[in-house]
């Protein structure tokens, strides 16, 4: 699958976007992502939510191997 990280979430990372293997709940693409980038990023990532092929799901959704799933920190605006 194809990771894309958005903002917050690709400084904490330090890319923009990486290949992993699914499929994957997003439960455990959580936990595998945090284990990969550190305790700065999971901490970023705790408070993004998870998009897979464009819809907002839970961690519960599975994301398939050629999904692709977007990483969305909280944005501010007006």
């Amino acid at each position: 699958m194809k990771i894309r990280y958005f903002a917050g979430a690709a400084d904490a990372a330090g890319r923009r976007d990486q290949d992993f293997d699914g499929p994957l709940p997003l439960e455990a693409l959580r936990a595998a992502l945090a284990d990969e980038h550190g305790p700065e990023f999971a901490a970023v990532l705790g408070r993004c939510s998870l998009m897979v092929d464009g819809v907002r799901t839970d961690d519960t959704a599975v994301a398939a191997d050629s999904s692709t799933v977007d990483v969305l920190p909280p944005f501010a605006g007006g």
